[in-house]
């Protein structure tokens, strides 16, 4: 399961330049209609982060979230699937738009006509390589979440027919948020094939190669508006700060993922040159989580170098039933390992909407036609 915390600001970053267009091009006297229009589709593609619940589905995957102490601080103290103690980052922007977030894909029939507004294929554990997260046996990697908005386009043709169907899947946004497991949960484990076998460099080519052609094959079943989210400082949650004697952040892994999100950057212009009608973006949020990690007093936090779940990093990091609570979790960045706090959640959500800085998603896409 990778840390959500830099994947999760980014899915804000663009919905922040979403309300942010919306509020300067709406005028007094269009108001009305403007509260009226539809928000577009999104579809959300991603790992642990943006799981709201497919995994629950899986008899046999390890990387679930479906039990406490996950969900204490959401509704009614439940857990749902979300690696948090209570919301996740799109969950508190839904909520500011007045919108609910798209549901899991798992949790679907293709018959459903809720398919038409929105689909979420996150699975914790995923990575861009099919190999990554090998032994969580269960999850759903983003060649698979591919297949599966394939199958979703074709229950949309089926409802509403091919022009229709393509007329929304043009205009829907797509919001891609992995590579963070590629590193914890592959690279960076001396006991996987690809540690052994591949130098950094020789990875990361691997890497961008396998995004470049998972790109082009979203944009074949339709993408235009995408944002792909950029990794944050993985080198600083506490599943890697484990492994410095001094629990200090390890520089190593930072600038891989620097590397990772200047490359994947490069890789996006290069695809809107070659894909007409593309519009492919990067949001960077790796500054914004790393001042949070480094200044946590700055917002109100006090502890950022360990999680508030007293967890076991030798047997995955995460927050299960035995583990011990921290007696305030507001004071923590981190709730266990490798994700971020609702407290965290929502400080950076309210740090993106009043960052003008933060503008890197597409325009939005107008509501679909009526079916």
């Amino acid at each position: 399961m990778a840390p959500p915390l830099h994947q999760a600001a980014a899915t804000l970053a663009a919905i922040a330049l979403i309300v942010t267009v919306t509020i300067a091009t709406t005028t007094a006297g269009a108001a009305a209609a403007a509260a009226a229009a539809k928000l577009p589709v999104t579809f959300v593609f991603g790992d642990s982060l943006t799981d709201v619940g497919n995994n629950n589905h899986f008899q046999y995957s390890l990387a679930k979230s479906n039990f406490p102490w996950y969900g204490v601080d959401y509704k009614n103290g439940q857990p749902t699937g979300r690696f948090s103690n209570g919301r996740t980052i799109g969950d508190i922007i839904s909520a500011k738009l007045g919108i609910s977030s798209p549901p899991p894909y798992l949790s679907l029939s293709m018959k459903d006509d809720a398919i038409l507004e929105g689909v979420n294929y996150a699975s914790g554990g995923a990575g861009i390589l099919n190999e990554t997260g090998v032994y969580f046996i269960e999850k759903l990697s983003f060649d698979d979440q591919i297949t599966c908005f394939e199958k979703t386009k074709a229950a949309i043709t089926t409802k509403i027919g091919k022009n229709a169907s393509e007329k929304l899947c043009n205009e829907a946004l797509y919001f891609i948020g992995l590579g963070s497991n590629d590193y914890v949960n592959n690279y960076l484990q001396p006991f996987l094939a690809d540690a052994e076998e591949y130098s950094h460099d020789d990875f990361l080519d691997l890497l961008i190669s396998t995004l470049d052609g998972q790109l082009r094959r979203l944009y074949g079943l339709g993408a235009r508006k995408v944002v792909f989210h950029g990794l944050g400082p993985l080198g600083c949650i506490p599943s890697q700060r484990v492994k410095s004697k001094s629990g200090r952040c390890l520089e190593r892994v930072n600038q891989w993922v620097l590397q990772f999100n200047s490359r994947v950057q490069k890789l996006l212009v290069s695809l809107n040159s070659k894909l007409p009608s593309s519009q492919l973006s990067f949001a960077d949020s790796y500054p914004i989580v790393l001042d949070l990690i480094v200044n946590p007093k700055a917002y109100g936090f006090k502890i950022s170098n360990t999680s508030c779940c007293n967890v076991d990093t030798s047997v995955g990091g995460l927050c299960l039933p035995n583990s011990k609570l921290c007696k305030n979790r507001e004071d923590y960045v981190f709730w266990d390992a490798f994700h971020p706090t609702d407290a965290a959640n929502a400080v950076i959500a309210d740090r993106l909407f009043s960052d003008a800085h933060i503008r890197q998603a597409p325009s939005p896409a107008p509501a679909p036609s009526p079916r």
